[in-house]
């Protein structure tokens, strides 16, 4: 989700931490920028005041799920002035799942969903954050309200058809999806596409993840749908994409509603803007 445009871009320098040890990496989702520091292996977001509440938030993610056994990020150091905030994270050593090849991607596969696994089943009632359906919907609206939405974020079928009628027709499954949510409320990563999955390059397992800022109890769907809706992007045809996904179910233990995936996969796209 980048976007150069919009504040002066923060670095970490602007927030005194040394000018010369950190390189940038890339710019974040909207008004955030990485940074990764030369000498050792840290990371720093840095976003403009306007963002810093949120990356506050995402910072309280990566340091309460570090506590709970699942493999990412931990938080070394935060710094907070007039011109914006950062965070140093610990890297999580490693490739981004989106940057091995469709062979690795399907060794790695079943770790990947062991892996997805451990996270869901990290108890919600020890969870202190907000992330579900009525908070996605609330962001939809909101997203749609400013005509915000980012066409190349909805799927190809949807990208001529307007916001308002994509939000119109979940509307109509709200009740239903609502119910299934406080059936099966797990902690979900939130936006669970492959480059915040980080693998071991030489076995292959999953390092950690990342990206940590949208971490709350949700329906399981919402990550799931996102996962492999990616995860297509890497295979090499449809055959193998819908192969992959009844392997993950089955290493999961799940079997797949593919109504419940379609939703929050048509629903995600139009919280991000």
């Amino acid at each position: 989700m980048n976007d150069h445009s919009g504040p002066r871009a923060v670095s970490p320098a602007l927030l005194g931490m040394g000018v010369g040890d950190w390189l940038p990496v890339t710019a974040g989702e909207s008004e955030a920028s990485v940074f990764r520091h030369a000498g050792d292996p840290r990371y720093a977001k840095c976003v403009p005041a306007t963002g810093a509440a949120g990356l506050m938030a995402e910072r309280d993610r990566i340091a309460w799920l570090s506590g709970q056994g699942v493999p990412g990020p931990r938080v070394l150091d935060w710094y907070s002035a007039d011109a914006g905030a950062c965070l140093v994270t610990s890297a999580v050593p490693g490739v981004p799942a989106d940057r091995v090849p469709a062979a690795d991607l399907r060794a790695s596969w079943g770790r990947i969903a062991d892996a997805v696994r451990g996270l869901h089943d990290v108890p919600v009632s020890q969870c202190p954050f907000r992330r579900g359906l009525d908070a996605m919907v609330a962001a939809a609206h909101d997203v749609v309200a400013r005509d915000a939405v980012n066409p190349e974020f909805l799927p190809v079928e949807q990208q001529h058809t307007p916001p308002e009628e994509l939000l119109l027709r979940l509307t109509q499954e709200i009740a239903l999806r609502r119910d299934q949510e406080a059936a099966d409320t797990v902690v979900c990563h939130g936006d669970l596409c492959l480059p915040n999955i980080i693998l071991d390059p030489q076995s292959l397992n999953v390092s950690g993840f990342i990206d940590l800022g949208r971490l709350g109890p949700a329906d399981r769907y919402a990550d799931l749908a996102l996962l492999f809706a990616n995860a297509r992007e890497t295979w090499t045809d449809d055959k193998q994409a819908r192969a992959a996904d009844m392997a993950f179910a089955e290493e999961y233990g799940i079997t797949l509603d593919h109504d419940r995936l379609r939703f929050y996969l048509h629903l995600d796209p139009l919280t991000w803007g």
